[in-house]
C-alpha cells in the first residue's frame, strides 16, 4: 500500500523505520512544525522529520491538519492508508476521509483503557499491573475507533514512562506493520470498542509532577516514575526546586527511621524522606543549575552531617 505516515517524536520513529523496511511503500511523512526542544530549546525538527529527511521521503508540516494547503497535498498524493503514531494534534474529518482504507492509530494502551494523550503515564500512575498497545481506526472521536489489534506488556515495580513505552514502541511497529500487511491483504476486521472499561488520561504538567509528600510511600513512587523522563517530578528545598529521579530500593533491613511528610534524613549510605506512610530513598537528585547525580553525593552539598534532618517543600 501507498502510506502517508504521521508521527512526531522519537517513540514513532520505530514505527516509521519498521514501515520502511516492511513491504509498503511510505510516501511522505506527516509531523509537527519544528519546535524548541532540549536545555538549549533551540528550534529544530521532530525525530520523524529527521528520520524521514534521511530516508529522501516528503516531509509534511503543517501548522494545523485542516489547513487547505495541507489536504490539498495529501489528496494529490493518494496514499491508500495513513498510519499515525503520536502525531501529537487531532486531525479533521477532511483529512480522515482522504485515504481510501483510513487512518490507522497505533495507540498505547488496551483500548478502551486510557484514551488520549499520556497513556503510558496514567498506567504507571494508577498502578496496572499490565498495559499494552492497540492499533485502531481513527474517527472524529477521541480514540473511540474500531480496534484491529492489540498487544499487552506487564509493567514492572522499577518502569519508569521512558522504559515502559521503549518496549511498547519496539514491540507496537511489529503490531503496526502486521494491521497493514492483514487489512491489504483482508484478513484482519476491525471489531468495535466495548462501552466498558472506558478511561481518558490528560497530559501530566510540570505542576502536575510536583511530588506531594503527604501521599504514601507507593503513591509519591508512582508519580516520580510516571513523570521519568518527562516533565520530571520535582520538589523544593528553600525555594529551590529539585528535581527527582526514580526511588532507590528501600534498604534490605535494620531499622527505618520515622519522619515526617518531606523531612529529609541524610545517612551514611542513603538519603531517606518523609511520606505519609513509610520513608522512601530517594535515587537521583538534580539540584538548580547542577548535574543530575547520586542522592547521597547531592546530600554533601548540603553541609548536613549524618542523622541532620532537612525538609522538602
Amino acid at each position: 500500500m501507498r502510506l502517508v505516515f504521521a508521527g512526531t517524536p522519537e517513540t514513532a520513529v520505530r514505527s516509521l523505520e519498521a514501515l520502511l523496511a516492511s513491504r509498503h511503500d511510505v510516501i511522505a511523512v506527516v509531523t509537527r512544525p519544528d519546535a524548541p526542544s532540549g536545555r538549549g530549546r533551540h528550534v529544530g525538527a521532530s525525530p520523524v522529520a529527521l528520520r524521514a529527511a534521511e530516508a529522501g521521503i516528503e516531509v509534511l508540516k503543517p501548522a494545523k491538519a485542516r489547513d487547505p494547503e495541507f489536504l490539498d497535498r495529501l489528496r494529490a498524493l493518494h496514499p491508500d492508508c495513513c498510519p499515525v503514531v503520536a502525531y501529537g494534534a487531532l486531525l479533521p474529518q477532511a483529512a480522515l476521509d482522504v485515504p481510501p482504507r483510513g487512518w490507522v492509530n497505533l495507540h498505547f494502551s488496551l483500548l478502551p483503557a486510557w484514551r488520549g494523550a499520556a497513556p503510558v503515564q496514567h498506567a504507571i500512575l494508577h498502578g496496572d499491573d499490565v498495559t499494552g498497545a492497540s492499533t485502531f481506526e481513527l474517527v472524529a472521536a477521541m480514540d473511540a475507533g474500531p480496534v484491529y489489534g492489540v498487544l499487552t506488556e506487564p509493567i514492572l515495580p522499577t518502569d519508569t514512562t521512558g522504559s515502559l513505552l521503549e518496549r511498547l514502541a519496539v514491540a507496537g511497529a511489529t503490531l503496526l506493520t502486521a494491521t497493514l500487511d492483514g487489512i491489504e491483504d483482508g484478513t484482519l476486521t476491525a471489531v468495535p470498542q466495548t462501552g466498558d472499561g472506558v478511561s481518558f488520561t490528560t497530559k501530566i504538567t510540570v505542576a502536575d509532577a510536583e511530588v506531594d509528600w503527604k501521599l504514601p510511600a507507593l503513591a509519591v513512587d508512582r508519580l516520580i516514575r510516571a513523570c521519568t523522563p518527562d516533565p520530571g517530578a520535582w520538589t523544593t528545598l528553600d525555594g529551590d526546586r529539585i528535581k527527582l529521579g526514580p526511588l532507590a530500593p528501600a534498604p534490605a533491613s535494620g531499622p527505618v527511621a520515622a519522619l515526617a511528610p518531606g523531612e529529609v534524613l541524610v545517612e551514611k549510605a542513603a538519603v531517606l524522606v518523609g511520606t505519609g506512610t513509610h520513608p522512601v530513598r530517594l535515587g537521583e537528585v538534580q539540584a538548580p543549575g547542577k548535574r543530575r547525580m547520586a542522592a547521597t553525593d547531592w546530600a554533601r552539598g548540603l553541609h548536613a552531617g549524618a542523622g541532620t534532618p532537612v525538609r522538602f517543600g
